[in-house]
């Protein structure tokens, strides 16, 4: 028997999606739930400067941009920024900021952040403890970083031959953003998607997790 290989959802796999992103309503409903979780769990204000890393089209950016300060808005995928860029021009905001950046591999940017989030994006992301090191490293002292992401589970939400993290066990990722530098490290659910399986509506949990940089 021939072993398959794994698929892996890259950049171009984003890029023939991004123009449909924003009909699916899971989708939007997630961002809202997950934008909510974050307006709960963290102090914003205007003054903070803000990356969204992994953020397709801007569906948890643009619930809170009126909240934050300057966002920037990082993605591989040009076809995913260049929608997030439309609305952007169309919404006439002039303090978000939309940039092709792959921080395991490009140089990080200059600025330093009061908050990181990411939303559904840690699962594609191979190395969890250099990116969770960066996060940290582009924080400022006192910052948030927030991560919304699947549960563990057995491989069936993108399809076992799918080259992802299956999601993640929480005790595991706090131990890992905790050896990253990270304090203050808290879990809650936020979401939860349901998927149609053979066995009938499976439901998959998605978490937010929030960590601080020490020292402020």
């Amino acid at each position: 028997m021939i072993p398959t290989q794994p698929t892996h959802l890259d950049a171009a796999h984003f890029d023939s999606k991004a123009r449909q992103w924003d009909d699916n309503p899971v989708f939007q409903e997630r961002g809202l739930k997950i934008a909510q979780a974050i307006r709960q769990a963290v102090p914003l204000h205007p003054r903070m400067r803000a990356l969204d890393y992994g953020c397709g089209t801007g569906l948890l950016s643009f619930p809170l941009k009126d909240e934050l300060g300057a966002i920037l808005m990082a993605d591989s995928s040009s076809g995913m920024l260049d929608v997030a860029a439309e609305k952007i021009a169309a919404q006439g905001v002039t303090h978000m900021t939309p940039v092709k950046l792959d921080l395991l591999i490009d140089p990080p940017p200059a600025q330093r952040f009061d908050l990181i989030m990411t939303a559904m994006t840690l699962h594609h992301v191979p190395d969890t403890d250099p990116i969770l090191r960066v996060f940290h490293d582009l924080l400022n002292p006192g910052g948030y970083l927030c991560i919304a992401d699947l549960d563990q589970e057995d491989g069936s939400f993108h399809g076992i031959e799918v080259d992802v993290h299956h999601g993640f066990d929480r005790a595991d990722l706090g131990r890992r953003a905790a050896h990253a530098g990270f304090v203050d490290i808290r879990f809650q659910t936020v979401f939860s998607i349901a998927k149609e399986r053979e066995t009938g509506t499976r439901d998959y949990p998605v978490f937010l997790m929030t960590a601080r940089r020490a020292g402020a």
